[in-house]
C-alpha cells in the first residue's frame, strides 16, 4: 500500500498534537503531585533534560547539520532549525549581552500551550513549558556546551511574549588535532 505525499506532514501534526495533549495532562499531574511550584519546575526540567541527552543523537542524523562555530551559530541552528523539526515553530534570536555568550529565543507561537488559557492564580510560580529548557540544556550539553536555559517571558503569565534565555558557561575550546 502506497503512501500518499501529504501523509507524513498530516502524521507530524497529529503526533505533536498529541505530545501537546499529552504534556498538558503530565503537568497537571505534576500540579497535583507536589504542592510546591518550585518542586513542579524541577521536575519538568529533569524531565527535559533527559529528553535532550537522548534527542540530540536523532537531531544530528536527521538534519545532518555541521559543527557550529559560534554562540551565535548554536543559538540559530536551536531556533531554525530544533525547533522548526520538533515543534513546528521558528523563535526568533537575539543576543542579549556585549560577550556574546547570552541569547534569547523568543516565540511568537509556543504550541505546548496550544490548550491552555491561562495558570491558575494559586499556580503563579509555576514554569508550564520548563520541559523546554530542559530538552536545550540537556542537548547542548552532549554536544560539550554547558548552559543555563530559563524562562525570561511568559505569556501565560501576562507577559507579551514568551522568552527562552540561554547563557553558555564556558568558551568552546578550540581543538585542534595534531597530526604525527
Amino acid at each position: 500500500m502506497s503512501q500518499s505525499p501529504g501523509r507524513k506532514q498530516e502524521n507530524h501534526k497529529i503526533s505533536r498534537e498529541l505530545f501537546v495533549l499529552t504534556y498538558g495532562a503530565l503537568v497537571a499531574q505534576l500540579c497535583k503531585d507536589y504542592e510546591k511550584d518550585e518542586d513542579v519546575n524541577a521536575c519538568l526540567d529533569r524531565m527535559g533534560y533527559s529528553i535532550g541527552i537522548r534527542l540530540i543523537d536523532d537531531f544530528l542524523a536527521r538534519s545532518a547539520v555541521k559543527k557550529c562555530r559560534s554562540y551565535s551559530e548554536t543559538a540559530d541552528m536551536i531556533a531554525q532549525v530544533a525547533f522548526k523539526m520538533y515543534l513546528g515553530v521558528t523563535p526568533s534570536v537575539s543576543c542579549s549581552s556585549a560577550t556574546g555568550n547570552e541569547f534569547s529565543l523568543i516565540l511568537d507561537k509556543n504550541p505546548l500551550v496550544d490548550f491552555v488559557e491561562e495558570l491558575p492564580a494559586e499556580r503563579s510560580s509555576l514554569c508550564y513549558c520548563n520541559l523546554l529548557c530542559g530538552v536545550i540544556r540537556g542537548a547542548l550539553e552532549m554536544v560539550h556546551l554547558a548552559a543555563e536555559v530559563t524562562f525570561l517571558q511568559d505569556r501565560l503569565k501576562g507577559d507579551a511574549v514568551t522568552e527562552i534565555g540561554i547563557t553558555f558557561l564556558r568558551k568552546p575550546e578550540d581543538r585542534k588535532h595534531r597530526r604525527n
